[in-house]
């Protein structure tokens, strides 16, 4: 087996573990995730698979490597990095279990990023729908198809895709201060300080730095719920827009 182990280029940490570090280093280019190692990707398209964007920590090696272990999948993951039209980054209305906000897809017909495809066989997309609360009736996601060309995905030999699944917040997005949609600064110390720094009331829930909401949200169940009412109640909470394709059927 080729390739460098997740250690090597600097991907081994999980933001499950490290919260704080989410979403996670993401690798530098297009690679087969086997275990705990990258290898070479052998093609770009898998007909047999499902292709997933990925706009927070489902594109870091290391959040993948966990949830697939913990759930005894050892299938390996191709990872394709990609050029994506008409979708930002923007950041989930809810705080998440691990003790981060994560990112969300928004609706952006003007955005231009550069963003990872997993592709995922059965059993690994269960195991995805079931870590973003798919299966719940009160889960934080819904995935969604995203048709081609509302959403422009071009693979890096200039291949497009038909569309793509995404996961969708149930609970919407967080505005910015110009009440447009935030975008997710990828540095979740920036994101926190900010948040923190906006809300009196979110301080005293949650503590005054980073470190401080990581703990308290990651340990209690009902604070995370009530910083995520906070939101709302501060208003801070928009649509992504891509709330209508959640509605839609999923190709097999």
């Amino acid at each position: 087996m080729t390739g460098h182990t997740l250690e090597e280029l600097g991907l081994a940490e999980a933001p499950l573990e490290h919260p704080l570090l989410y979403p996670g280093a993401w690798p530098a280019e297009s690679g087969l995730l086997h275990g705990d190692r990258m290898l070479p990707l052998e093609r770009l398209v898998y007909d047999d698979r499902v292709p997933v964007l990925t706009v927070g920590s489902n594109a870091s090696p290391a959040q993948l490597r966990h949830k697939m272990t913990e759930s005894g999948i050892g299938a390996p993951v191709p990872m394709v990095r990609a050029r994506v039209r008409g979708i930002e980054v923007g950041v989930s209305a809810h705080v998440s279990r691990a003790g981060y906000v994560s990112a969300s897809p928004v609706k952006d017909p003007r955005a231009a990023r550069e963003l990872f495809v997993i592709w995922l066989d059965a059993p690994q997309l269960t195991v995805i729908d079931a870590s973003e609360g798919v299966p719940l009736p009160d889960g934080n996601f819904r995935r969604a198809w995203l048709p081609a060309p509302d959403v422009r995905v071009e693979l890096p030999d200039g291949h497009v895709l038909p569309g793509a699944h995404v996961y969708v917040n149930r609970h919407g997005v967080l505005r910015d201060g110009t009440r447009a949609r935030r975008r997710h600064p990828g540095d979740q110390h920036t994101l926190l300080t900010d948040l923190l720094g906006t809300s009196a009331a979110l301080r005293e829930l949650l503590g005054v730095t980073p470190e401080e909401f990581s703990a308290r949200a990651r340990g209690d169940a009902a604070l995370r719920a009530r910083a995520t009412r906070l939101f709302a109640e501060h208003r801070w909470v928009t649509r992504s827009g891509l709330e209508p394709y959640v509605t839609g059927s999923f190709p097999e």
